[in-house]
């Protein structure tokens, strides 16, 4: 459903202090079940997330699912195998081209030569493929996580993909999603314990120093700080 401006802005204010399970269940009446997705990469803040779905049942009104690039962590493909286990629920994959396809189009490692390219390929095309037919997305960006983000609202038109953008955890710090984890007992990533706060692919992905962006392990060395879906 359209929203005005005024009431886009409305919605954000009554969000900004608004606890993720009531942004959560306030979206779902909003845009209607079966009309809004959540993406999950599985780091931390959607392991977050996920549970706040199962414990309202909000899993069965929305999609939730991943952008399988084939270059995930092994880390990350266990992780997804016990959340699906353990709250019983199905996050559908959507995957890019395949590898061999990509390497006989572009060439080998098209990531260390072009990743723009290569996240286009492998998570934006996806994400439209999964956004088809919804009217709202939620993400787990948070303000923190880098400067690219610091601006976020709790509800955001996203022009890119022709559809509302939902980010409950908006306002969260990284010390408040550790501790809702550790409280129930959440599994993750074992990368995060690594030096890893953001978790991507494999070949682009590297953990990070004290004092560094928490996104300065992804694509290290380049400016690039966001494969494209979140710009």
């Amino acid at each position: 459903m359209p929203l005005t401006s005024e009431e886009l802005k409305t919605w954000q204010a009554r969000w900004q202090n608004a606890s993720p399970e009531q942004i959560l269940e306030e979206s779902v009446e909003l845009f209607g079940a079966n009309k809004i997705a959540f993406a999950t990469a599985l780091g931390m803040e959607g392991i977050v997330i996920l549970h706040y779905l199962y414990r309202t049942g909000l899993h069965h009104a929305v999609e939730v699912f991943l952008l399988d690039t084939g270059l995930l962590f092994p880390e990350t493909y266990d992780l997804l195998r016990t959340v699906e286990a353990r709250w019983q629920i199905r996050i559908r994959r959507y995957e890019g081209l395949p590898l061999e396809q990509q390497r006989a189009l572009f060439g080998d490692r098209l990531w260390l030569r072009n990743p723009d390219m290569c996240c286009f390929l492998r998570k934006v095309l996806p994400l439209r493929r999964a956004l088809s037919g919804k009217d709202a997305w939620i993400t787990s960006i948070r303000r923190e996580q880098s400067p690219t983000r610091q601006h976020t609202e709790c509800i955001e038109w996203d022009a890119r993909n022709g559809l509302y953008k939902i980010n409950p955890l908006a306002y969260w710090t990284w010390d408040q999603v550790q501790a809702y984890v550790r409280e129930h007992d959440l599994p993750y990533n074992p990368l995060h314990d690594q030096g890893y706060p953001s978790i991507g692919c494999m070949p682009c992905t590297t953990p990070i120093r004290e004092g560094e962006d928490w996104r300065a392990g992804r694509w290290r060395g380049r400016a690039k700080l966001e494969c494209g879906i979140h710009q």
